[in-house]
């Protein structure tokens, strides 16, 4: 009888000691994404907002998650009562608990509460959605458009005349002066998805259709950011950064990207290997017979922060393998290396 008893609080102990490890993740996973402070990882959070979209954002998932934590409070509480109270034991193994049927209050509560709660949950989202999607756009707001490739991206700031490559630009938009940043986002070959946590929610980019969304950083740093939306065997290296600059950077980084190609003529060897092969089909470089559109602008190539060997980082990239002989090579990679 006392081994029988025995077996029976271990199963039950076996049963509590699950729902509380499964309650231990959940709080470590709530920890890893709020408890460290900002910018003592390299890993962007959706719970560090910078900037009004996703603010917005933030004070949703925070109630969202006070919602669904008390759900889970209550469902826990009640099913670890249920286990405790109502476990089979020696003297009642011959008997069922007390069955209730046609209950009109029971049948009430379980359906009016969660009637209740998916009402106040879309209006809540609801509303999340027309402040993001319906935010006017000032005269002051940058344009740009952004055009997701396998795997890179291309940025073009139409009013502006400057085109860029992984690396957005934009000014800090200060409450008083508002100049956030609209993006266009458009994809040029597959379904991609723009990401940057600390700025703003996912927003996919799908091949013929024109989607948008906006940033207004309120300070000064670097974002990080990737596409979202798996598009090709190196959708996880599609990554890419946004620069939040002061007025005066920004100004000063437009300015730069404006002036015309470097042409240091002597590197003309490595200016004529890029005029006479196939980069030019793909690469546009200022001042050249260069336009093609499928490769990044390389006209302030050495400006950007990041530079990639296609092929060895990223498999799969539309990058051919040019072949050039290492003459040709090293002197393109010289005339490269002037074009900042």
């Amino acid at each position: 009888m006392a081994n029988k008893h025995k077996t029976e609080w271990k199963a039950v102990a076996a049963r509590v000691t699950g729902i509380l490890v499964i309650l231990t993740g959940v709080l470590l996973a709530v920890r890893v994404c709020i408890a460290s402070p900002p910018g003592d990882h390299p890993i962007p959070s959706i719970f560090d907002p910078r900037s009004t979209p996703a603010d917005a954002l933030n004070q949703h998932s925070h109630f969202v998650l006070a919602i669904t934590g008390l759900i889970f409070a209550v469902v826990f509480s009640l099913l670890a009562y249920a286990i405790l109270k109502f476990r089979q034991t020696t003297a009642n193994a011959d008997r069922e608990p007390a069955q209730v049927y046609g209950s009109t209050q029971i049948e009430l509560a379980w359906t009016i509460i969660p009637i209740l709660i998916v009402v106040v949950l879309f209006l809540a989202v609801a509303r999340v959605i027309h402040t993001v999607q319906d935010a006017p756009k000032p005269a002051t707001a940058v344009e740009v458009t952004a055009i997701g490739h396998q795997f890179w991206w291309e940025f073009r700031y139409p009013a502006l005349g400057v085109v860029a490559a992984n690396e957005l630009h934009v000014p800090v938009s200060d409450p008083a002066h508002p100049t956030p940043t609209f993006l266009r986002l458009l994809s040029a070959d597959t379904d991609h998805s723009f990401w940057v946590p600390q700025l703003a929610g996912k927003t996919d980019l799908i091949p013929n259709r024109v989607n948008e969304t906006w940033i207004d950083p309120h300070e000064t740093g670097v974002f990080l950011g990737q596409c979202a939306q798996y598009c090709g065997t190196q959708h996880a290296k599609m990554l890419l950064r946004v620069y939040v600059d002061n007025p005066e950077d920004f100004a000063a980084w437009v300015s730069a990207q404006r002036q015309p190609a470097n042409q240091d003529e002597k590197e003309a060897a490595g200016r004529h290997v890029f005029e006479t092969t196939a980069c030019l089909n793909c690469h546009t470089v200022g001042g050249t017979n260069g336009t093609g559109r499928f490769g990044p602008d390389l006209t302030h190539l050495m400006s950007r922060h990041r530079i990639e060997n296609p092929d060895a980082i990223k498999p799969g990239s539309l990058m051919p393998a040019m072949k050039l002989s290492d003459a040709d090579l090293d002197a393109l990679v010289r005339y490269l290396e002037t074009l900042r």
